[in-house]
């Protein structure tokens, strides 16, 4: 069975940073796209950051551009989310998914538990 594990997320102020992690296991994970979602109550889940099997491909959603980095590292088949000068409209639960394409949630098959982000004013 497919085991995707968010960890990194937390409490803290405007202008702070975190670093999400999401390591993979019973998957192929250096053959599949990533992506990183996320979602507040009541809103619709939101393509973050997307990044190819190679990392040699990112996408952003704009508001995030300039502050966050995907990264991804094959050999330990664990996905990153550098985010940096939080903002409190950053808030939500961040989930990592795989094996989709672009920021399109409805194109990824598998997905982690989530990690929960709160920034603070």
């Amino acid at each position: 069975q497919v085991q995707m594990v968010e960890s990194g997320g937390g409490l803290v102020q405007a202008g702070g940073s975190l670093r999400l992690s999401c390591t993979a296991s019973r998957l192929r994970f250096g053959d599949l796209n990533m992506g990183w979602f996320r979602q507040s109550p009541g809103k619709e889940r939101e393509g973050v950051s997307y990044i190819s099997w190679s990392g040699r491909n990112t996408v952003y959603t704009d508001s995030v551009k300039g502050r966050f980095t995907i990264s991804r590292d094959n050999a330990k088949n664990t996905l990153y989310l550098q985010m940096n000068s939080l903002k409190p409209e950053d808030t939500a639960m961040y989930y990592c998914a795989a094996g989709g394409s672009g920021l399109s949630p409805q194109t990824y098959g598998y997905w982690g538990q989530g990690t929960q982000v709160t920034v603070s004013s």
